[in-house]
Order: C-alpha cells, then sequence, then structure tokens
C-alpha cells in the first residue's frame, strides 16, 4: 500500500505503509535511505517547526533595531572626497536613525517577522533531519552508538542554511530595502519624495511588477554562499559546545543559561566568517535592477570595487553593530528552541 519503486538497482521507493511513515530510498545496494516520519517522526518534525518558529519570532524582535543600523552602515554611498560620509560611526548611525523615530529601527519587521519565523522553523527541521540521516548512515556503517563527527554537524548546519536561503533571501532583499529608505520628519519632508515604497507589499508588487520573480531573489546566490558557510558553522560550534559540555547523548538536557551562553558564541563564531559575503550581499540587494541603474555587475564586480575604493575596511563596515546584535540574538534564538522543545515534549 502506498508504495513506488521505479528501479530494483538504484530507483527510488517511497513506503508510506510503515506506520505512516515515509521511506525514500534512492539506492537498493549501499544507497541512501532517509525516514522522516516513522515511529512518530511526524509529531517530532512539527514540534521542530514550532519550536523553530518561537525561536525565529524571539530572533526578530531582539535583533532588528542592530539590523538596520548594520544594514544603512553597509549601504551608505561612498563618500564624495572632501564630503563626510552618511554615518561616520554606529553610534552617529543611531542618532541620525532616532530622529526619524523610534519606529525607524523597525522598518521592513513586518516581511522578516513572518519570513525569519518560516526560516528559523526551516533551519532547525532541516538540521535535525540531518542528523537523524547521519545517525542512520553511522549505523549502517556499525557505529551505532557514536556520536556524529564535526564535520557531519557541519553539514547537517549548511543543508539546514541552503534550504533557509529560499525563503529568507527574498525575505532580507525585502527588508533590506526598506531600511535603507530615509523616513521623512518635519525638518525632512522632501524624504517622502524619494522614497519608493511604502511598506513590504507595496515593495513585493513594485519589484515583482517591473522585474519578475528574478526581481524578488535579487542577490539569492550571494545569500546561498553565505547560508551555507555560515549555518554550517553556526550549528557546528553550538552542537561542539553542547557536546564538549557531556550534552551529546542528552541535548534536551541542557540549562537555559547554557543554551544562551552556547547560542551567543555560535552566533560570533558564524558573523567572523561570514561578514565579508554579507556586505557584498547587501550592496547586491539594493543596487539597481537594470544595467543602466547597476553599480556592479555581479558578486565579484562587486567584491573587487569594495577593495579597490574602500580597501578591507570596506568590507567590515557595521561590523561593531553586528557583533553587539550578535550574542543576545543568537542566543535568544536558541534557548526559546530549546525551551520551546522542551514544553512540547511534555504535552
Amino acid at each position: 500500500l502506498g508504495m513506488i519503486d521505479t528501479s530494483q538497482k538504484a530507483g527510488i521507493m517511497i513506503d508510506t505503509s510503515q506506520k505512516g511513515g515515509i521511506m525514500i530510498d534512492t539506492s537498493q545496494k549501499g544507497g541512501i535511505m532517509i525516514d522522516t516520519l516513522q515511529k512518530g517522526g511526524l509529531m517530532i518534525a512539527i514540534k521542530e517547526c514550532a519550536s523553530g518558529t518561537v525561536g525565529g519570532i524571539t530572533q526578530v524582535l531582539v535583533g532588528q533595531p542592530f539590523n538596520t543600523v548594520k544594514v544603512r552602515l553597509q549601504t551608505q554611498p561612498i563618500p564624495i572626497p572632501g564630503q563626510p560620509p552618511l554615518y561616520s560611526s554606529m553610534l552617529d548611525c543611531v542618532r541620525k536613525t532616532s530622529k526619524e523615530g523610534f519606529s525607524a529601527f523597525y522598518k521592513g519587521t513586518t516581511m522578516p517577522l513572518v519570513g525569519i519565523g518560516a526560516c528559523v522553523s526551516i533551519q532547525f527541521a532541516v538540521l535535525e533531519h540531518m542528523k537523524r540521516y547521519f545517525n542512520k548512515v553511522n549505523e549502517r556503517n556499525g557505529n551505532k552508538n557514536s556520536l556524529l563527527t564535526n564535520s557531519q554537524f557541519f553539514m547537517s548546519g549548511a543543508a539546514a542554511g541552503i534550504a533557509n536561503s529560499v525563503i529568507s533571501g527574498p525575505v532580507e532583499h525585502i527588508r533590506t530595502r526598506l531600511q535603507v529608505q530615509i523616513t521623512p520628519t518635519q525638518s525632512n519632508s522632501s524624504a517622502k519624495k524619494s522614497m519608493l515604497y511604502s511598506g513590504p507589499i507595496d515593495c513585493i508588487k513594485k519589484i515583482y511588477s517591473s522585474h519578475g520573480i528574478r526581481g524578488i531573489y535579487k542577490g539569492q546566490m550571494m545569500t546561498m554562499v553565505r547560508e551555507f558557510h555560515g549555518y554550517g558553522t553556526y550549528f557546528f560550534l553550538y552542537e561542539f559546545l553542547k557536546r564538549s559540555d557531556g550534552y551529546g547523548k542528552n541535548p534536551r538536557g541542557i540549562e537555559s543559561w547554557k543554551s544562551y551562553l552556547f547560542g551567543a558564541l555560535a552566533g560570533y563564531g558564524m558573523w567572523l566568517i561570514i561578514y565579508p559575503l554579507d556586505i557584498v550581499k547587501s550592496k547586491i540587494q539594493t543596487d539597481g535592477f537594470t544595467p543602466q541603474t547597476r553599480k556592479y555587475k555581479g558578486a565579484l564586480d562587486c567584491f573587487s570595487r569594495t577593495y579597490r575604493y574602500e580597501g578591507l575596511r570596506g568590507f567590515f563596515k557595521g561590523f561593531g553593530t553586528v557583533m553587539l546584535r550578535a550574542g543576545p540574538v543568537n542566543a535568544s534564538t536558541f534557548m526559546a528552541y530549546e525551551l520551546a522543545m522542551k514544553g512540547f515534549d511534555k504535552l
């Protein structure tokens, strides 16, 4: 019942008959088997997705003001010789943004509040799925009781990052374009004329009507590269720290303060690795759509021009803001996820 076998030697078999499970076997002889929903696995997947959503919403609420300052610093135009930059420092950016009102720090929040919640949900669901998959690989190789290797933790995180990028790419694109807009004030009413988008829905409509789905996914390749390396490092560090502290066999037994600490350290490690990639991603996503309005021909050209005109410092604009943000944001994400998982386990 419910079985499809396309090949005896190297087929794909989908079996939904085993206790509501789904089994995908890509090879009858030593192939890869992924069994995600057997023995109550569906409920496990639902709990992981729901807990990830809790972590994602927490991440946005804590991190959005930091992110707005980071993006404005990253994407500010190169000043004309003899003229001061738009923002001379992180504090100057905070001061000028605050003149637009407190809500300016939460510009573009609607999209990430929905999207990042979904992103983090996907991240943790794929991460846990890949960890179960590698455990099965180890069992088939005769290592039934062994913990995952460091490379397996990294690849689990990298897979989570790639899956996440399908949503995070357009979400961050829309958020970034909204964040760099200057909100009009009484002393700067002319800024309203330069505002292209009134909000996230208006931004999506205008980009899609003019440039289609490719416009929505502008900068997607850089997003995927960033997510692969970033989340591979991120989840590897978190799992490594948990295992080093004796939670390898009992991951749900971790205390909240330790999940907070390990999450903060994992966040610092991730951003140290990927920040230059994030700079290029932000510049490409706020660049023009047509050859006449684009500053950069592509990612490599953006790397080259950034280094030529700004040097190595150009790849670390807003870095201080990100490191201030990385600790509390990622700490809160992991703590919220772990607490939610413990709560769901009691249901």
